[in-house]
């Protein structure tokens, strides 16, 4: 699902994406969007901070609670790299990718790189006949998820 107009950068805009999507609109809730419009791939430990600075005292069980809850209704996707806590983002409506650096973990988006949006054919394994491929059998790929690794120009330069 989509914002109707940006990220949920101001509480009436969050109130609405939430109700949208059949959420209450709960100051959490509200407070987490906000966050995440500030700071794409955030953890959820930032977005507990982010939340305490906008509405005062949360549980981090709460804010994971809120994570949750946002991924289930589709308006924050998740992405987990290899050795890193789990990000979150608010960019769920299309099936882009990841750069993420080796030194400092910094996360960037990358637009669908392979083939024609969404990504989604896979190609078939080694060894496999005409018949789709034994890992594929019976799978529908609803979503590509492709991990970028390399360092940044800041670590680059140390």
């Amino acid at each position: 699902m989509s914002t109707p107009a940006g990220p949920p950068t101001a509480p009436a805009q969050g109130t609405a994406l939430l109700r949208g999507a059949g959420l209450r609109a709960t100051a959490p809730r509200v407070a987490a969007l906000a966050v995440l419009a500030d700071q794409p791939h955030a953890d959820a430990d930032d977005v507990a901070r982010g939340v305490r600075e906008r509405i005062g005292s949360v549980s981090v069980q709460a804010v994971y609670d809120v994570l949750g809850a946002l991924h289930r209704a589709g308006l924050v996707r998740r992405i987990e790299p290899a050795g890193s806590p789990a990000r979150f983002e608010l960019r769920v409506d299309d099936n882009h990718h990841h750069l993420v650096c080796r030194g400092c973990g910094e996360v960037r988006d990358v637009d669908c790189a392979t083939g024609a949006a969404p990504c989604l054919e896979p190609a078939r394994p080694r060894g496999a006949g005409t018949g789709g491929g034994a890992a594929l059998d019976g799978f529908v790929v609803d979503e590509a998820e492709v991990i970028y690794w390399g360092t940044c120009s800041r670590c680059s330069a140390r």
